[in-house]
């Protein structure tokens, strides 16, 4: 347990037993490490089935130019160059293309909501000037406009969950410590997002797409709700695909869905001060304690409805304690002053 690693008596345990600052350094430079490996992996798997991709093409090309010997080299080099910029632009040069225009109603609100939640794709850019200012100017507003509507459904659902957590209290209090309770409550969150914002989209998505696999599907779906959005799978970009602009806004409801049950996750996560590991690399100033490991590990709690188990805060649990104080005439407030008769009492 990470609170095992703090002395908890006395003045001097208010501050740590190892530099914040130290620590911070240690992990910038395992991080550090951590991507270089991370680099050099991904090369030596994907390097080679590049050379291969690029030799294959290569010789095709070759092949086509050797069986139409009145083609020019330059011609077909620029052919290809209008004809990959047309793709990307969502204009296909096959002859059974029915698909719709990138910018059909559906692509376009897809597309806006991949730029507010940082997604981004990249297979869909503006084309025009006006374009990409107004994208910047949309995403200026509208990046943050996301993020307080993600906050506030994810702080409606924590009502839920936190009942759930006071009911896994109530029936197991008693057997279990609490963070052994705060682990198996995570356990059952990430379940349920597993099984809605996983593994139903991903019997979903392989069975609508054709060229998809489950992995694929899975490997969509793992990578547009972590945000990371690689964009070499999109759903909805076949050449054949039918009612695209209906089926792009239901992936649209998807994503929102999908990164609103993330942010929850992630919310009951920390909220376990001996998972919340960003409290180690934050040092202390001016002789204060560290503020995020005081309020992950020592703030008090409370038991609602049906034992209710939410963390407060100090400032929290003054207001508590203020307004269920009595304010009779035995017990006065201590911010109030004392009435004319009690003061002349006072006075010697």
């Amino acid at each position: 347990m990470l609170l095992g690693a703090w002395p908890l008596g006395g003045k001097n345990s208010l501050a740590p037993t190892k530099s914040g600052k130290g620590r911070l350094l240690a992990l910038i430079g395992v991080y550090s490490v951590f991507i270089i490996l991370g680099a050099a992996i991904f090369s030596s798997i994907e390097a080679p089935k590049m050379a291969d991709l690029a030799e294959n093409i290569q010789a095709l090309r070759a092949k086509f130019t050797k069986q139409n010997k009145c083609l020019n080299d330059e011609d077909l080099e620029a052919f290809l160059t209008e004809v990959v910029k047309a793709n990307d632009r969502g204009i296909s040069p096959l002859r059974n293309a029915s698909n719709e225009l990138n910018w059909g109603f559906g692509q376009a609100l897809f597309f806006a909501s991949t730029v507010v939640t940082t997604i981004g794709y990249g297979r869909v850019t503006p084309l025009s000037q006006t374009g990409k200012i107004f994208c910047m100017i949309y995403a200026t507003i509208g990046i943050p406009l996301t993020l307080v509507l993600l906050t506030a459904v994810v702080e409606r659902l924590l009502l839920p969950a936190n009942w759930l957590l006071g009911k896994l209290n109530a029936k197991l209090g008693h057997l279990y410590q609490p963070f052994n309770i705060r682990l198996m409550h995570l356990s059952i969150i990430i379940l349920i997002i597993a099984i809605l914002f996983f593994m139903i989209p991903t019997v979903v998505f392989a069975n609508i797409e054709p060229s998809w696999g489950m992995l694929d599907a899975f490997y969509y779906c793992f990578i547009s709700l972590t945000t990371i959005g690689l964009g070499d799978y999109i759903p909805g970009e076949g050449v054949t695909q039918e009612n695209r602009s209906l089926y792009k806004i239901c992936i649209t409801i998807y994503l929102v869905c999908g990164l609103i049950a993330m942010m929850l996750a992630l919310t009951v996560f920390y909220d376990i001060p001996q998972l919340n590991l960003g409290q180690l690399f934050t040092e202390s100033s001016g002789g204060e304690s560290e503020k995020l490991r005081l309020s992950g590990s020592s703030a008090p709690c409370y038991s609602g409805p049906s034992g209710l188990y939410i963390p407060q805060r100090d400032e929290e649990v003054r207001r508590a304690v203020v307004r269920i104080r009595p304010h009779g005439d035995e017990s006065p407030s201590p911010d109030e002053p004392l009435p004319p008769t009690t003061q002349k009492d006072a006075i010697p």
